[in-house]
């Protein structure tokens, strides 16, 4: 008799199952958004987000492609990291506050080489 393969899947669904955790997608935190356009330009964005929430944010638009994303200033009360061409924000538990952090972003608008500057203003829930 012969050992059927177990399916990667059907093992993450039961070890998800049986550790009791919910898979949570991030929520939609980031509520202005306006694009940036790799020209040497400067966009604000602002986010929303309770305390102890994570925000992972993309920053590629469909005509474009990213070819590094740097932090120009961090935040002081969450934590930032880059992840690929996006970013994942984590803000802390304790007292919820205002914070800022600025990305440098380079990469190609279709045919043209360029950076922007992302500066987020984040906001608590």
């Amino acid at each position: 008799m012969r050992a059927r393969p177990i399916s990667l899947l059907a093992v993450v669904v039961a070890a998800s199952a049986m550790s009791g955790l919910a898979a949570q997608a991030s929520p939609l935190c980031i509520k202005e958004r306006t694009p940036f356009a790799l020209s040497d330009d400067t966009v604000k964005w602002t986010m929303s987000i309770a305390p102890g929430a994570d925000c992972i944010q993309g920053l590629r638009w469909s005509y474009m492609q990213i070819f590094n994303v740097s932090v120009v200033s961090g935040p002081s009360r969450g934590q930032l990291a880059v992840v690929g061409s996006g970013f994942r924000y984590s803000a802390e538990n304790r007292t919820p506050g205002a914070d800022k952090f600025t990305l440098l972003i380079s990469g190609k608008n279709r045919h043209d080489l360029g950076t922007s500057t992302l500066e987020v203003e984040v906001n608590p829930q």
